[in-house]
């Protein structure tokens, strides 16, 4: 075969092979909190109404009924629609109570939390660590706050449920540079942040703390918030930079669960904040 012969066939050959896909790039997962839902139906109804509306996992507070954990976990299964957290908190007998027997209390009711966590395949456990106030100095919550979290590490390690820090409204980890460091003390992977982007818009950026915290965030909290007012809005009706949000995320990596913190609802306003939490994700 000459060349004059040879150069269609090539052509024809290249043209018949079927293009290459394009590379699947990974992004956050839409989530809400199981609170959101309207409790008057079912748990089966509650979990298949999040499903329709466009959810990929689910954020629930513990409880420590087994038969509620299986419930919970049969729901899931269920629907295909994971419990990816526990949203246990914390604040009202925090590991920073003046009173041993408090903090005692503290740290076990969230070792049933992490059980809570694990009985229903959840591999995360959102903590308020500390609480400042004109009882508990801010150095005091800093040190009983680390020694509380250090004592659950094993049984976090055990279980393989990661203690998610988040900031809140508490007086405490006032800073992305603190946070980062309070993260970094304990040396473990199973002591993470969990971020709430709302919570920081009172006295912060959200992306410039995003930034900081970098690979550390394993969740996000999605809420928007306006400064002036003082008050919660819909999502992306605040004062919260969702395209800065959104391109820092995907600069640290982040493609884990960002989960809706809002108001409850029926299936129309669940739908609008599915809606609403793409157009985050998409960047628009």
């Amino acid at each position: 075969m000459n060349r004059r012969e040879f150069l269609p066939l090539a052509a024809a050959f290249a043209f018949a092979r079927p293009a290459r896909a394009a590379p699947t790039v990974p992004r956050p997962k839409k989530s809400l909190i199981l609170t959101m839902l309207p409790k008057e139906l079912s748990l089966a109804d509650r979990f298949a109404m999040a499903k329709r509306a466009g959810f990929e996992g689910i954020e629930i507070p513990p409880t420590y009924d087994p038969v509620e954990q299986a419930a919970l976990r049969a729901a899931a299964d269920k629907t295909a629609l994971p419990i990816h957290s526990i949203i246990f908190g914390h604040q009202n007998k925090p590991l920073t109570h003046p009173d041993p027997a408090v903090r005692a209390e503290s740290l076990d009711l969230i070792a049933k939390g992490l059980h809570c966590a694990k009985a229903v395949g959840a591999d995360n456990l959102l903590l308020i660590p500390a609480v400042v106030n004109e009882n508990t100095r801010y150095i005091d919550a800093y040190t009983r706050s680390q020694d509380g979290v250090r004592k659950l590490i094993p049984l976090a390690e055990k279980l393989q449920v990661t203690l998610a820090i988040e900031e809140v409204w508490n007086n405490f980890l006032l800073s992305p540079l603190e946070f980062a460091r309070f993260i970094d003390d304990f040396k473990s992977r199973y002591v993470q942040a969990y971020f709430d982007v709302g919570n920081i818009v009172k006295n912060g950026w959200p992306e410039d703390w995003i930034r900081t915290l970098g690979k550390r965030i394993v969740r996000v909290h999605l809420k928007d918030f306006v400064r002036k007012e003082h008050k919660w809005v819909p999502l992306g009706e605040g004062d919260v930079n969702w395209k800065e949000v959104r391109k820092a995320l995907a600069e640290v990596g982040f493609t884990n669960y960002m989960t809706a913190e809002l108001d409850k609802g029926d299936e129309v306003y669940l739908t609008d904040v599915a809606a609403r939490i793409d157009k985050i994700i998409a960047g628009a």
